[in-house]
């Protein structure tokens, strides 16, 4: 569990990160989806995604990771390698992290089994592996292919390809408890972000219990910066805000609230 998350303070933070595994992600072949799909569904929840890592099919990089994860969040998910290929060996790595055994899960065996006899498909061996689940797991729906994720400790392991993933999380979105959500301020800058950087440390220094970020954009031959504000305290989100509007003011350029909600 996250230190912040046991904390004494006015806010409960609930934290997650996101683990994703395979060669094919670091390789560049494949462009990782899952990210920006778990990052704003968890925030939708009250849950804030704090780190992602991408690890190789790697047993000692995949247990590893899951260790320092799992110790210092309160969620974890991993997306990728629980497929039937050599390669998918997310599920033993995660049991040895664990020190539970793998074993063929009879409920997924059965919805594997019924779900090649309606394709017409071979059940062999290779796609029986799919099955294999850590001792002492749950498993975790799988609306689209019938393969089920699992759930040991506070690590949630799902597929890779994005539309399974998604319909595995939307089977387990209930199951998750969040804590408070961030609030959010976005103000449009027509300036350059070098002109406000000094000003906006300044507000970060009298703010720091808030996340002020600065994104930078080029539009229709314009220059400007997207100045946002993100925090648990409604009062002081709104009286940063007006320093940084007064900012923008001081620098000869009139702010606008920004209905874009930059993460």
């Amino acid at each position: 569990m996250s230190e912040q998350s046991l904390s004494d303070g006015p806010a409960r933070v609930v934290t997650a990160a996101l683990l994703i595994i395979g060669n094919e992600i670091l390789s560049g072949r494949t462009k990782d989806a899952n990210l920006a799909f778990l990052g704003e569904n968890l925030n939708d929840l009250g849950i804030q995604m704090s780190e992602c890592r991408v690890v190789r099919d790697d047993e000692a990089d995949i247990i590893a990771a899951v260790r320092a994860l799992s110790e210092r969040y309160d969620y974890v998910f991993t997306t990728g390698g629980i497929g039937p290929t050599h390669d998918d060996i997310t599920c033993a790595c995660i049991a040895k992290a664990f020190g539970a055994a793998v074993i063929r899960h009879p409920e997924a065996m059965r919805r594997l089994t019924l779900h090649y006899e309606k394709t017409g498909v071979e059940f062999n061996e290779m796609r029986q592996r799919m099955a294999n689940i850590p001792d002492g797991a749950s498993l975790i729906d799988n609306p689209v292919s019938a393969a089920p994720g699992f759930k040991i400790g506070n690590v949630y392991v799902m597929a890779g390809v994005p539309r399974i993933m998604q319909g595995m999380f939307d089977e387990l979105r209930e199951t998750l408890t969040g804590g408070d959500k961030k609030q959010a301020v976005s103000i449009l800058c027509p300036l350059g972000e070098g002109v406000v950087a000094a000003g906006l440390q300044e507000i970060q220094d009298r703010y720091p219990d808030l996340d002020i970020g600065s994104y930078p954009f080029f539009r229709m031959g314009q220059i400007g910066t997207n100045l946002v504000l993100r925090g648990f305290d409604e009062a002081a989100l709104a009286a940063a805000g007006d320093e940084v509007r007064a900012l923008v003011r001081a620098h000869g350029a009139e702010p606008e609230d920004s209905a874009e909600d930059w993460k």
